[in-house]
This record gives C-alpha cells, structure tokens and sequence, in this order.
C-alpha cells in the first residue's frame, strides 16, 4: 500500500472533504431581491429602449439636422466643418506644431497617443482605490484632457459666423438667369467672388429671394452691411441702378 492512498487530508475542518457541485439557490428564497431573466428582467429592458427610441425619433421630427445646399468642388469660398464632436480636431490641426510639415504629428501620432491611452486606462491606473484623491494621475490626466477638448471645440465654434454660414449654405431656389444681361455682367465684375456665379451664395449670402428693394440693394452695394465692407461696388451709377435692377428682377422670377 502505497503512503496515503485511500486517505484524505483535510487542513481545515470547515471544508467538506467531499466537494459538493456549486448550485445557486432558488428565486424564491430571495424574495423581493431577484427575479427572472426571461421574462421579467428582458421586458424592462425593452421597455426602457422603447421609451429612448420614441424620444429620439421625436427629437429628429421636431428638430431634423440642418441641411445646407449641394456641395460644389469649383466654390472656393465655402469652407466645410466637421461635425460638433471632431470640432476640437479640426481646431488642434490649425496651429503650427501640428500643421504643414508636422501634419502627420498632429493628425496621426498625437491623437493616437491620446486615444490608446484612454483605451489602455484600465491597464494603466490599476489602483484600488476609488476616491479621486487615491488617483490623482489618472484624475489630472482625464481633466487635462477634459479641459483641452472644451477649450479646442470652443475655440473652433468661437471662430465661426454661423449665421453668415448659415446664410450662405442655405438651399435656395432654382431660377433662371439672363447671363447674357448687362446687369449680369456687372454682378459677375462686383458680386460674384462672394456671392456665387448664379447668386446661390459662398463667402456671402444668397441674393435669390432677398427682401431688399432696389434702393436697398445700391445702399448696400455702396456702404457695406454686417460682414459685407463699404465699398465694394466699382462702377457708376448707371451700372449700379442695372446692377440692382437686374437682382430684384432675378428675385421676381420666382422658381421653377
């Protein structure tokens, strides 16, 4: 007979020599504690996803995204903004440690550093703790990143003349145009750079469909308005009475 064989060594009284399947107790010997996965616990679920789906799909009803016009490769005025959230992106590539010759530091490297840090946060900061102040490094680092992010969207939106912007992307009305007009060609010499070879707008806004009388239009063409500079028009007053004439004509023919 072989040492030890057909005996058991327990170092422990209080563990069973025999080992015993481990079986989770019942539903009911936690009443009001637990329940059923299927049915009880799904239908919540769905219900909850229910109620997220209707609310967003009311929000899109009431508040659809803005659309701009088509876009067109040949306007050079237009410059294009990524969506809200990649704004602190798009302002981070402006400056010139990031820019030019550093394009590839900034698009690639630094954000990369970024990301995989966040993404490795769990591996990095393996502290027990869970008050802020038994972290500290990995609390500064998130706020510093917090920080960046709002102060770069910020600054990116803070730059931008959306209501110009809005202006000069809104869809407007098809109409035709006498390009062979005399009035024309002195809107192409004066206006067009800003506001479109067909008035469809770019650096300025729309001229189809504007609210402005003749008269208007040559007090504008002469002393500017909002983002607009005096001064602009070049030419006599006989081209500029055309020059007026000829947009609240284009505004009267209405569309298509």
């Amino acid at each position: 007979m072989h040492r030890g064989k057909g005996m058991k060594f327990v170092g422990d009284s209080r563990v069973p020599a025999e080992k015993k399947p481990n079986i989770p107790k019942d539903y009911s010997e936690y009443p009001g504690k637990t329940e059923a996965f299927w049915p009880n616990f799904l239908l919540k679920e769905w219900l909850v996803g229910a109620v997220f789906l209707i609310g967003f799909l009311t929000l899109t009803v009431v508040a659809p995204s803005p659309l701009e016009k088509l876009a067109d490769p040949t306007d050079a005025g237009y410059i294009p903004l990524p969506d809200w959230y990649f704004l602190f992106l798009y302002q981070f590539l402006k400056y010139e440690f990031a820019s030019g010759p550093y394009i590839v530091l900034g698009a690639f490297i630094i954000p990369g550093l970024a990301f995989g840090a966040l993404l490795l946060a769990p591996f990095l900061d393996t502290g027990k703790g869970r008050r802020p102040f038994e972290r500290p490094i990995a609390n500064a680092m998130m706020l510093i990143g917090l920080a960046a992010t709002v102060f770069l969207t910020w600054e990116a939106a803070d730059h931008v003349d959306w209501e110009q912007r809005a202006k000069s992307g809104q869809i407007v009305e098809d109409v035709e145009i006498d390009k062979s007009s005399d009035g024309y060609k002195i809107y192409s010499q004066n206006c067009a750079s800003c506001h479109g070879d067909n008035l469809e707008g770019g650096n300025g806004p729309a001229l189809i469909g504007v609210e402005y009388s003749a008269d208007e239009i040559k007090d504008i063409a002469q002393n500017g308005i909002g983002g607009m500079p005096a001064n602009i028009f070049q030419g006599s007053d006989e081209e500029l009475d055309k020059l007026a004439n000829f947009i609240t004509g284009v505004e009267s023919e209405g569309s298509e």
